[in-house]
């Protein structure tokens, strides 16, 4: 009879009889534990046999094995074009807790000490409907800041520190989400270019915190400290009322291609950890050499235990899942919205409430599958970028060069209003996870100020990076002292990002953009651990101002939830926390076809009325004009309004002298490519 859980408490495990390490490999033959002298990590003091039950789990226990000891495990197995077992090579226990380096460069994983002092204090817990995620760099948010001491900027506890949080707060964002922070290390062919993997999408490891973050204090502090520094991060977040979001990457290992480096998952069961041609050749979905079998029970189940290990012992509120198609791939290859593993971790009950969102792609063969995540994922929702990014900006452009712009403002407002063509009905508008910019691609002030990459700098003679960034630079590529250029630059900025904190959906804010980040062109500068990628913390005036505007955007969709449905109405129904939907064209009346299709009927105003269920009724009036003219609209009629505040306008940073006190069917004169947000009243 099978035991309840054949694959429980895999790793290393502490009990009164010491020490109990337990490894799945359906494919060696024997594998044996390596234990290191204390004062040699090269040095094997001692080494035990694992045993094999029926369903390949290899397991022994040892008193040699107490938090601080430095082991490996080395497996023997079959040859042949599925298999890469050596031996001699000192391989790292995937569930390894802590990870250490030689001298000589080899990892050993080593058994933590978890303990830790929450002092009682617990996640935020923030609903869907009023996150706001800011995705940052644990080592680029801190690294340049000068209120941070210095032997702390770049570091977790750097980005714990209290001018950090409060900068934060200031700002308005509810969650932080932070590039991988798994132990990762650079690309061998990043190393002989003397460059580094900076945004970490390179994973050694499932299961501990980057060392390389942490101060130099934790790096030093012996058994524990880096976790301690990290938890303690989270701890103080959380007390701030922020969460935190780590972007994992379980689609594959820093182990690379064939002839990469084996370090774990390769050199204790190729066969079965990564998907194979019947040649032997890697079959890679990813682009990254390799890509993990999650057809096979073992390696789902390490990726829920690490999930839970993060989310539970260390207390993170959320996972942003790089590349997540390649999580559900079936043992065709094929994806699967039904995959065990990704139904799995939405039904954990070791994992409710934490926040799961994917990037619903990756680079295999029917890669694309925004949409296809089940609840409750949310969604990258590149739809929603490349339309936002066309409307304010490429059809700019064409207009520009043609006399009209490419396209009308129908396709606009569908993703202002939710998406409701990409996600279904019972997911609603929080499926989304609206951006206009990433780590990934150009900042939003380098949208606006070219129109082709600059990524000399990466060593790839620009060929990296993408082409398609649907950006526009208003006339002069680069840097210029044209006042009215940059003028109108600024004012596309406030319109993307007012775009961005005004639709239904979840926002997800940049680190950066808030104040007109630059990446001097620079569109994958995914190797520049330098003020390139850095934030700076000397801002000019301009950059203050925007900071302003979007201090302000957050607070007015916090304070309007007429803008954060959580749910999609229905015609004729009134739905509770949906929103109703009624558009209007410039003269105020009913949009026609030709006013959602016309090329040259660029003008929406858009009425929104909360259905209550937790907060009070709310009703706003937005404004969008998309051409490089000016228009006059007419302010719609409609029951229960008898009247229109100004609470933003993009043509200005603030509304200083402007007259914000409006009644239905005034006439306005509202300046070209530009939103206008009202509270209804």
């Amino acid at each position: 009879m099978a035991p309840a859980d054949p694959l429980r408490n895999l790793g290393v495990h502490l009990s009164s009889r010491g020490g109990e390490l337990r490894v799945w490999s359906a494919s060696a033959t024997a594998i044996d534990l390596c234990i290191f002298d204390g004062r040699d990590p090269n040095w094997v003091s001692k080494t035990v046999p694992l045993s094999k039950d029926a369903y390949d789990v290899w397991s022994a226990t040892t008193r040699s094995l107490s938090p601080g000891t430095y082991y490996a495990i080395r497996a023997k197995g079959p040859t042949g074009p599925m298999h890469a077992f050596e031996p001699g090579r000192n391989l790292l226990d995937p569930y390894a807790r802590g990870l250490a380096r030689t001298p000589d460069g080899e990892w050993r994983g080593y058994v933590q000490d978890g303990w830790f002092d929450w002092g009682g204090v617990g996640k935020p817990g923030i609903p869907l409907d009023h996150t706001v995620i800011y995705e940052a760099h644990v080592k680029g948010l801190t690294k340049l800041n000068p209120e941070v001491p210095e032997e702390l900027r770049g570091t977790y506890a750097g980005l714990a520190h209290e001018s950090t949080i409060a900068y934060l707060k200031d700002l308005g964002v509810t969650t932080i989400e932070l590039l991988p922070i798994h132990q990762a290390v650079s690309e061998q062919r990043l190393q002989k270019m003397g460059l580094v993997n900076y945004w970490g999408y390179n994973t050694l490891n499932f299961f501990t915190p980057h060392a390389g973050y942490a101060s130099r204090a934790a790096q030093f502090g012996g058994t524990g400290a880096v976790l301690r520094e990290f938890k303690g991060m989270v701890r103080l977040l959380h007390e701030a009322g922020l969460e935190v979001v780590l972007d994992v990457v379980y689609n594959h290992t820093a182990e690379e291609g064939r002839g990469g480096p084996t370090s774990s998952l390769r050199g204790l069961d190729d066969a079965h950890y990564y998907r194979h041609l019947p040649d032997g050749s890697y079959l890679d979905t990813t682009g990254c050499g390799n890509t993990i079998d999650y057809s096979l029970p073992a390696a789902q189940r390490l990726v829920l235990d690490s999930l839970r290990y993060w989310a539970n012992e260390v207390q993170v509120d959320g996972f942003r899942f790089d590349l997540a198609a390649t999580l559900a791939r079936d043992a065709g290859a094929e994806f699967d919205p039904q995959h065990p593993l990704i139904t799995a971790i939405a039904a954990d009950p070791q994992l409710e409430g934490v926040k799961l969102i994917a990037e619903p792609w990756d680079v295999g063969m029917g890669g694309w599958q925004v949409g296809n995540f089940p609840q409750p994922w949310s969604e990258w929702n590149d739809g929603y970028r490349d339309r936002m990014r066309n409307f304010w900006l490429r059809d700019i452009a064409a207009a520009r060069d043609t006399g009209l712009p490419s396209e009308g403002i129908g396709s606009l407002a569908r993703r202002l209003a939710g998406s409701n063509h990409v996600f279904s009905l019972e997911r609603g508008p929080l499926a989304s996870v609206n951006f206009i910019t990433a780590h990934d691609g150009f900042t939003a002030a380098d949208l606006v100020s070219y129109d082709r990459k600059h990524n000399i700098g990466n060593g790839e003679n620009n060929h990296d990076g993408s082409n398609d960034n649907k950006s526009f630079n208003h006339g002069v590529e680069g840097d210029t002292p044209n006042a009215v250029v940059l003028a109108t630059r600024r004012k596309a900025v406030r319109n993307l990002l007012g775009t961005l904190l005004l639709s239904a959906g979840i926002p997800m804010l940049t680190a950066g953009d808030e104040f007109g980040r630059t990446q001097r062109g620079n569109n994958n500068a995914y190797c520049h651990d330098d003020e390139l990628s850095w934030l700076s913390w000397e801002r000019e005036p301009w950059q203050g101002e925007l900071a302003a505007v979007v201090r302000q955007l957050i607070r007015l969709r916090r304070e309007n939830p007429a803008l954060r449905p959580v749910r999609y109405g229905r015609f004729g129904e009134t739905t509770p926390s949906a929103s109703q939907m009624d558009w209007y064209n410039k003269q105020g009346l009913s949009m026609s076809q030709e006013d959602w299709d016309s090329p040259a009927e660029r003008t929406l105003q858009f009425l929104a009325a909360s259905t209550p269920e937790f907060e009070e009724f709310n009703r706003i009036l937005l404004v969008v004009h998309g051409l490089e003219t000016t228009v006059t609209v007419t302010l719609p009629e409609h029951e229960g309004v008898s009247g229109y505040t100004l609470l933003w306008d993009s043509a200005h940073d603030d509304l200083h002298g402007v007259e914000t006190e409006h009644v239905p069917s005034e006439d306005l004169e509202v300046g070209p490519t530009s939103m206008r947000l009202f509270r209804a009243h």
